[in-house]
C-alpha cells in the first residue's frame, strides 16, 4: 500500500518526464537568454457586426488572420462578454500555431442607447505559448483584462499612454509571477509552499511592491484556498493569527532575500528541485504545471488521512494504519493540522487526532536524537 503511494508522489513530482510533451510544446519560440516566450496582442473596437483594429504587436501579415478568427468566433457567439475564450491559432509567426486568449469586454451603454448608436464593445487578444499553457493562467488572464474596462473610451485618447503598455506587459504580470519568486528564493522555495500549505502569513520587507504581490500571487496560488472546507480555512487561519511569531519573514534588503521563522517538511522539501529545474530552464507554464501537481498531491494526502481517520474509529489496525502514513509521506504536521481544524467539532475524531499527534512528535523527538 505505502510502496504504491510513494510511486504516486514520485509520479506526480516527475512532470518533466510524465508531461514531456506538454514541456516541448512550450518551449517551442522560447527564447532562453531573454528568458521569455515569443507574445503579442490585439485590440479591436467592435460595433454590429464590424471588427476594427485598434493597435496590435503582431506582424502586419498575421494581423488580419486573427482578425478573420475573430470574426468567425463572434459571427457563432462563441466570445462572452467578460469570460476569457482560449485556444490555438495557426498565424503568419514564427511559432505558426500558438495559443490566444480572446475576451470581449462589453461598455457601459446610457439608459435608452440602442446597440449602434455611438457604442461599441473591445475585443483583446494575448497570443504566446499554447492552448494548454495559457489554460493554466485562465484567472490571471481574465482579472487582468478586466483591469483594462475602466481606461477604454471611444476616443482611446491615452491609447499609447496607457493602454499599449499595459496591453504590453500582460505576460510579464499575468505568467511571470511564479517564475520570479523562485528566482527571488531559489531553493528555500520549500518554506513558502510549507506556509502555504499551512495558512502561515508570510510578510516581504525591503520590497518593492511589485514583489510583494508575486510572493502574495505565489503564496494564493499555492494554497489550498477553495479547495478544502471553509469553516476549515477560517478556523485555521484564526488559530495562526494569534500567534505573530509564526509569520514567515522574507527580507529582501539582502542578496539574497534573508528569511525567517522559516517552516518546512519532507513532503515541501522534496519538491524544491522540480521548481529549480523548471525555473532554470525559464519555463512559466511548467512552474504553474509543478504547482498544480503539488496541490494535488497535497489533496490526495488530505482526502486519504480523513478516510483513515473515520476507519480508526472502528479499528486499532487503521489506527495503526495512520501512524504508518503519516510517517511515509512527509506532510503529517500540515495535515493532522487541517485534520484538527476540521474536525474540530466532533469528539472521536479528535482524539484519533491527539493521538497521531503524539506518534508524530516521539517519531520527530527520535530523529533528534
Amino acid at each position: 500500500m505505502f510502496t504504491s503511494q510513494t510511486s504516486s508522489f514520485q509520479d506526480s513530482i516527475d512532470v518533466e518526464e510524465r508531461d514531456a510533451d506538454f514541456d516541448n510544446e512550450e518551449i517551442m519560440g522560447y527564447n532562453q537568454k531573454a528568458q521569455q516566450l515569443n507574445c503579442y496582442y490585439s485590440i479591436y473596437f467592435y460595433q454590429s457586426t464590424s471588427l476594427s483594429l485598434v493597435d496590435t504587436s503582431l506582424p502586419p501579415e498575421a494581423e488580419p488572420e486573427l482578425r478573420c478568427y475573430i470574426s468567425r468566433r463572434l459571427s457563432k457567439g462563441a466570445l462572452l462578454g467578460g469570460m476569457g475564450n482560449i485556444a490555438t491559432v495557426e498565424l503568419s509567426v514564427p511559432e505558426q500555431a500558438v495559443g490566444c486568449y480572446c475576451c470581449l469586454l462589453e461598455q457601459e451603454r446610457s439608459p435608452g442607447q440602442a446597440e449602434g448608436e455611438g457604442s461599441g464593445d473591445y475585443v483583446v487578444c494575448f497570443l504566446g505559448g499554447s492552448e494548454k499553457g495559457l489554460n493554466l493562467f485562465r484567472l490571471e488572464l481574465d482579472k487582468y483584462v478586466q483591469g483594462l474596462q475602466n481606461s477604454l473610451s471611444p476616443e482611446l485618447q491615452n491609447l499609447e499612454t496607457e493602454i499599449r503598455p499595459y496591453l504590453s506587459r500582460w505576460y510579464e504580470e499575468s505568467v511571470m509571477h511564479i517564475y520570479r519568486v523562485v528566482q527571488l528564493v531559489q531553493g528555500n522555495i520549500s518554506y513558502l509552499l510549507h506556509a502555504a500549505l499551512s495558512h502561515t502569513h508570510v510578510e516581504v520587507i525591503g520590497a518593492e511592491e511589485r514583489t510583494k504581490a508575486d510572493v502574495a500571487r505565489f503564496i494564493k496560488a499555492a494554497s489550498l484556498q477553495g479547495l478544502v472546507q471553509e469553516d476549515t480555512t477560517t478556523s485555521l487561519c484564526k488559530a495562526i493569527s494569534e500567534d505573530s511569531h509564526s509569520d514567515l519573514v522574507i527580507d529582501c534588503s539582502t542578496t539574497p532575500p534573508t528569511l525567517t521563522n522559516t517552516v518546512s517538511n519532507r513532503f515541501c522539501d522534496d519538491w524544491n528541485q522540480a521548481f529549480l529545474n523548471a525555473a532554470e530552464r525559464c519555463n512559466p507554464f511548467l512552474l504553474r504545471q509543478i504547482l498544480e501537481n503539488f496541490k494535488l498531491k497535497a489533496i490526495q494526502d488530505m482526502n486519504n488521512l480523513k478516510r483513515f481517520i473515520g476507519q480508526a474509529e472502528m479499528s486499532h489496525y487503521a489506527l495503526f494504519r495512520c501512524c504508518l502514513f503519516l510517517q511515509s509521506c512527509g506532510n503529517g504536521d500540515v495535515l493532522l493540522q487541517n485534520a484538527r481544524a476540521e474536525h474540530s467539532s466532533l469528539p472521536e475524531a479528535r482524539s484519533i487526532i491527539r493521538v497521531l499527534e503524539e506518534f508524530l512528535s516521539e517519531q520527530a523527538q527520535g530523529a533528534v536524537h
